[in-house]
């Protein structure tokens, strides 16, 4: 029996408290349990969720991403960039939300963004639909070099203040 380190966190009833391997055990065997319940392959739960990325090189000191191939939405948190192909068209923005900087989420079923604060909501190009926000999701300047984009995490631009660099913070693919 170990000694707890925490009384808050021992069995009533034989005084034994869970050590970090007990934890991890159980924590390990929820989770497996919980996509077997759900009849679903960690492929197939991974793809309800964004894809996480990461730049794979710099341009400039600024990140690069290959071309999407499709429509969709790959996320960066070590860069804070949202990168999104939609309608033959890529943006990037910033993971935060521009009303009180809380990292948005995208909701595939709804096709569209959502701060979990304040629920405010967007549509993929980043345009504000509804909430507390008083703007659209601020855009990167981006550019194209061969097949990859190149995201200048230092030139960004604010619907309300710089309507014509948030409006051109665009790539055409067709």
């Amino acid at each position: 029996m170990s000694t707890p380190a925490d009384p808050d966190v021992t069995c009533s009833a034989c005084g034994w408290a869970p050590d970090r391997r007990h934890f991890l055990r159980f924590a390990i065997g929820a989770s497996i349990g919980a996509l077997i319940s759900l009849d679903a392959s960690p492929a197939d739960a991974s793809a309800l969720l964004p894809a996480l990325v990461r730049s794979r090189r710099r341009h400039a000191g600024n990140p690069t991403y290959p071309i999407p191939a499709q429509d969709g939405v790959q996320i960066d948190r070590d860069n804070q960039v949202i990168l999104v192909r939609w309608k033959e068209s890529v943006f990037a923005f910033n993971l935060s939300c521009p009303h009180q900087n809380t990292a948005l989420r995208w909701h595939e079923s709804d096709t569209q963004f959502e701060c979990p604060k304040h629920h405010s909501k967007y549509q993929p190009d980043g345009t504000f639909i509804s909430g507390r926000a008083t703007r659209a999701m601020d855009r990167f300047s981006v550019t194209r070099v061969g097949n990859e984009i190149v995201v200048n995490v230092n030139s960004m631009h604010k619907s309300d203040a710089d309507a014509a660099g948030w409006s051109t913070s665009v790539i055409h693919l067709t």
